[in-house]
């Protein structure tokens, strides 16, 4: 498909710059295909009513780490100010990372990493370029590893906020509590699951009381999510591989679920694209570790969930054209627009929608 056909208008304005508080007072818009109306005006609150005794909701527990590093890169006495966005750790030492400006890299080349603005001290951390890829993909070998690397990068980084966010306003000490879920615990996403970032402690209360039960996916947020798609077709574009895990145990709990008629409900695109990667095709869920970098358009057969809690998403991005899968093109573009129309707050930081599947 052309990726011109998940395009749409958003007013600027509608970006949301700081989530709704408390987490739980953000909008939701039930989107039903086969309802009529489709579409219906609801909260986050209001979820445990939308849902039915039996169902359950997956939730993606990744912990986003402070992931962005600004340094200063040394090469032959000469230096330049440089920005690094931790990607996916290969080892105790070694990460992959997106540089700004890149094109000022090169293999061999030594970056020197800031605490504060501009005040660098070679003792605290620095990292050796191994090697440099397409867009802006580095290799970073630091001098550090395991603990003392973890511990280094939480004292020095920043919360790797989206663009559209860090482009209009400075992450701050309050995105390290906002731009986290109540629930994050596997530490290594470099972006949040943003939709995990509406439930509260007491909402998850609320839903486990009404009988629907809780489970935890982990898939290691990537800012590949962020990336454009620069081709024409979506067929030209490759998904960034992204770290997953689901456990025997969430396995066959989930697939319990299935057997006895209950909805499978995702919790952000990311848990959607985990269990349909570890479903086969006779739609069983299996245990899993390892990459996956499913990239779902129009046309996919979703086979394990039937429902799912997402936030709004960028016009052409692989996120759209997901829940374009998912709910139908013509639908979603129509529930965005209902939802542009009537101020909803768009993206990261922004409201939510509670869809159907087309296909069920």
């Amino acid at each position: 498909m052309r990726v011109d056909d998940f395009d749409y208008p958003l007013p600027e304005e509608l970006i949301a710059l700081r989530p709704a508080s408390p987490r739980d007072a953000a909008r939701l818009l039930l989107v039903e295909p086969r309802a009529d109306p489709p579409f219906a005006d609801k909260m986050i609150a209001d979820l445990p009513a939308l849902l039915f005794p039996g169902d359950t909701l997956v939730f993606n527990d990744t912990k986003v780490i402070p992931a962005e590093l600004k340094g200063i890169r040394e090469r032959n006495g000469a230096s330049a100010q440089m920005a690094v966005t931790l990607a996916r750790r290969l080892d105790a030492s070694r990460w992959t990372a997106l540089a700004r400006p890149a094109k000022r890299l090169k293999a061999g080349d030594r970056i020197v990493f800031c605490e504060g603005e501009g005040v660098c001290l070679l003792a605290t951390l620095a990292a050796t370029v191994e090697k440099r890829g397409e867009e802006g993909e580095i290799t970073l070998a630091f001098d550090f590893s395991d603990l003392s690397l973890d511990e280094t990068i939480e004292r020095l980084g920043t919360m790797p906020l989206p663009p559209y966010i860090a482009s209009r306003r400075a992450p701050d000490a309050k995105d390290r509590v906002d731009y986290q879920t109540t629930f994050a615990r596997e530490e290594g996403a470099v972006a949040a699951p943003t939709a995990g970032l509406h439930f509260t402690k007491a909402l998850m209360g609320t839903l486990d009381t009404r009988g629907i039960s809780l489970h935890f996916v982990t898939l290691h947020v990537g800012p590949g999510t962020f990336l454009p798609v620069r081709s024409a077709d979506t067929g030209g574009h490759v998904m960034h591989a992204e770290t997953g895990i689901i456990s025997g145990d969430v396995a066959d709990a989930l697939n319990e679920v299935k057997a006895r008629g209950g909805a499978v409900v995702a919790v952000g695109t990311t848990s959607l694209r985990l269990l349909e990667n570890a479903t086969d095709a006779r739609g069983k869920l299996a245990p899993f570790f390892g990459g996956t970098n499913l990239f779902i358009t129009p046309g996919y057969r979703f086979r394990f969930v039937d429902r799912l809690v997402t936030n709004f998403h960028l016009p052409r991005s692989t996120l759209f054209m997901l829940v374009a899968a998912f709910s139908g093109l013509d639908l979603m573009k129509r529930a965005y627009a209902h939802a542009i129309a009537n101020h909803y707050r768009f993206y990261s930081y922004g409201d939510a929608c509670l869809l159907s599947s087309d296909a069920t």
